[in-house]
């Protein structure tokens, strides 16, 4: 704990418009990129003519780097706190690797060889250093809320705002997608491989501007380095161990990733794939999830929040999802339309079950700063191996997975990517509700806002 007195007044006084905003842009271009890597990876790779197993080999060796980073990560901010230049040197390894995921494979041109082998040793290799950025910029920018602030509210705005430019950073993504895909050609492999690398680079640009701003605006949090002044120990491992409300806390947020990262993975081939749609709705319904996800991350930052509220919340994202993934399964080729409208639902869900799951981390750290950065960093290392894990076998089995060309439009067939567009999200789903009825979260007693916390 830090603080006492007037000083303590001062940590749980609201945070102010500006701050919330310089914080929430933060992670810009990480959300930029990870949404190019779950949206348009897989799809890169099968249309370069790697295997859907290779393919998912490659996401793997990405989820698990990152996986590792975050732990690693973790214990070296708890150890010597500095999240700017954690959060500036991780930026700055995405930008230099992200571009290469997507751009060609480095060592076929090396050794002259195009062998499947060698593709997916190489793409996989940028994949890893890719990520070992990512997790450092995230560990770093998530666990700083806890060190801005002590009041619970603001803790759930700044998620909030943070959840409300990862949706900008989607909608920039699918912007900049729909502009490349028909302006460029993409006959050829190196067209296709051209057509991405457009969108890598302008996606970096982008992301980088608003990484700037963070890095301007945002100070270096003062309630970690009084905590290290003041000598406060380090927290050890086995405290977080020996608390139910971590595993709670940590299966809730992994289930919370494995429906939005899962979902966001089968999307394009659902829409294309199994319902048949236009081109363009492979970047219209992302843009409509997004932009309803953006405007319900903004109500969600005018509420005053308490553990019961946070919960709640929860469940009704919870509830809508499963409800989606029903419809998912057994919605018709001709009645494809309908995906727009559950657009809009799912977009709802996301942004409910996104913030309010990242709140409950805060809820679960309190006031103990000098082991923040470790939850954080543990509970992303298990969201990426398990999505990682995940995304490989279902991808694995889409090799298997009869066509279902012939069908009749009346006909809804139950392949692999609507299994894991519905089944998947709805059931882990349906298991983050029951673990966050079950759970006693505590939030401090907050005095009442002065003022919206935006205008």
């Amino acid at each position: 704990m830090v603080g006492s007195g007037e000083d303590d007044d001062t940590w749980t006084k609201p945070v102010g418009r500006c701050s919330v905003v310089f914080y929430g842009v933060g992670h810009m271009l990480n959300d930029i990129t990870s949404a190019c890597w779950f949206t348009y990876l897989l799809v890169f790779l099968t249309d370069i003519g790697l295997s859907p197993s290779n393919a998912a080999a490659v996401m793997l060796s990405g989820q698990i780097a990152d996986g590792l980073t975050t732990i690693f990560a973790g214990e070296l901010i708890d150890r010597f706190g500095h999240f700017k230049i954690w959060h500036a040197a991780g930026s700055l390894l995405v930008a230099v690797s992200f571009s290469s995921v997507f751009g060609g494979c480095l060592p076929c041109k090396i050794f002259g060889s195009n062998s499947s082998l060698l593709e997916t040793i190489g793409y996989s290799m940028f994949a890893a250093i890719f990520n070992v950025g990512w997790a450092a910029t995230q560990v770093s920018h998530m666990s700083m809320v806890n060190c801005i602030t002590l009041n619970s509210t603001s803790r759930v705005v700044l998620a909030s705002c943070r959840n409300a430019f990862t949706m900008v950073a989607n909608l920039s993504l699918y912007g900049v997608a729909f502009v490349v895909f028909n302006m460029k050609a993409s006959g050829s492999i190196d067209a296709v491989e051209n057509q991405y690398r457009w969108i890598a680079y302008i996606s970096i640009f982008i992301g980088c501007c608003f990484v700037i701003m963070f890095l301007l605006g945002t100070k270096e949090p003062r309630l970690k380095l009084e905590a290290h002044v003041n000598g406060y120990d380090r927290i050890c491992w086995s405290y977080w161990f020996k608390k139910i409300l971590y595993y709670q806390v940590a299966l809730v947020y992994v289930l919370t990733r494995l429906v939005t990262n899962v979902s966001q993975s089968f999307l394009a081939f659902y829409v294309i794939n199994e319902l048949r749609m236009s081109d363009s709705a492979k970047a219209l319904v992302p843009a409509i999830i997004y932009v309803s996800s953006f405007v319900v991350s903004v109500m969600l930052q005018e509420l005053t929040w308490t553990s019961q509220r946070i919960k709640a919340f929860y469940s009704v994202g919870g509830i809508l999802w499963i409800f989606c993934g029903i419809v998912i399964l057994l919605l018709p080729r001709n009645m494809n339309v309908f995906m727009y409208i559950l657009s809009v639902v799912i977009g709802i869900a996301n942004a409910l079950i996104m913030v309010t799951g990242v709140s409950m981390q805060s809820v679960l750290v309190g006031e103990d700063l000098n082991g923040c950065a470790f939850v954080y960093g543990s509970l992303s290392f298990l969201d990426k191996i398990s999505c990682g894990v995940a995304l490989f076998i279902l991808e694995s089995y889409e090799d298997s997975t009869p066509a279902l060309g012939d069908c009749s439009p009346f006909y809804a067939g139950f392949s692999i990517t609507r299994y894991a567009l519905g089944l998947v999200p709805a059931v882990c789903a349906l298991i983050g509700v029951i673990v966050t009825c079950s759970m006693k979260l505590h939030t401090r007693t907050l005095k009442p806002l002065t003022e919206p916390l935006l205008a």
